[in-house]
């Protein structure tokens, strides 16, 4: 397959970026918004935002057990800032009502880095990226406080994991689609090529 389908769930955050970095790495890429629209992806991107709103709008939108059910089913799903949240199976510093889809087994804390006026640009070392660094937008980024034994880790910044992998779920606490450098995506839309 060389044009694979990935959705960009699109309840809330920045969908329109992730599509542009989607369609630079050869990929078509489309706004998901409903739960019938899962069977027509190979793959999904769930953008950065805020955790806690897209997880009551997943509730809202009936989308929170169609979601569960493909990341279960082995479907590639890249989670970026919020989006790391959201494929975490456990969170630190959140409400007691707030969701995720899961996927990772791994420990994420919200807003680890500091609120908004504490966002910064650093160069990214990410295993399995060729070509040096990437650079990673960190807006009020979540890190990994640990990891279970299935999932690799990728990427550190300050002492602190920001990227990791499991099967065929990646997450970074980065915004990567907000660069020009679409090294990440061309990563997550190659595992989607060679799930299907």
């Amino acid at each position: 397959m060389t044009t694979p389908t990935i959705g960009v769930l699109a309840l809330q955050g920045d969908v329109r970026e992730h599509l542009k970095a989607l369609a630079d790495t050869g990929a078509q890429g489309r706004p998901v918004r409903r739960a019938e629209e899962l069977d027509a992806i190979d793959g999904l991107v769930i953008p950065g935002g805020e955790s806690t709103t897209m997880s009551k709008l997943a509730v809202v939108f009936g989308m929170l057990e169609p979601l569960r059910a493909f990341v279960r089913a082995g479907k590639p799903v890249y989670g970026t800032c919020a989006g790391m949240i959201m494929v975490a199976d456990k969170l630190l510093d959140a409400r007691e009502d707030q969701e995720t889809f899961g996927g990772i087994d791994m420990i994420v804390r919200r807003n680890a880095f500091g609120r908004q006026n504490e966002s910064f640009e650093a160069a990214i070392d990410v295993a399995g990226i060729p070509g040096g660094p990437v650079e990673g937008v960190f807006i009020r980024a979540p890190w990994v406080e640990s990891v279970g034994a299935e999932a690799e880790v990728l990427a550190t910044y300050d002492g602190h994991t920001v990227a990791v992998r499991q099967g065929n779920v990646l997450a970074t606490s980065f915004h990567p689609e907000l660069t020009g450098d679409h090294r990440v995506h061309a990563l997550f839309v190659d595992m989607v090529r060679h799930t299907v």
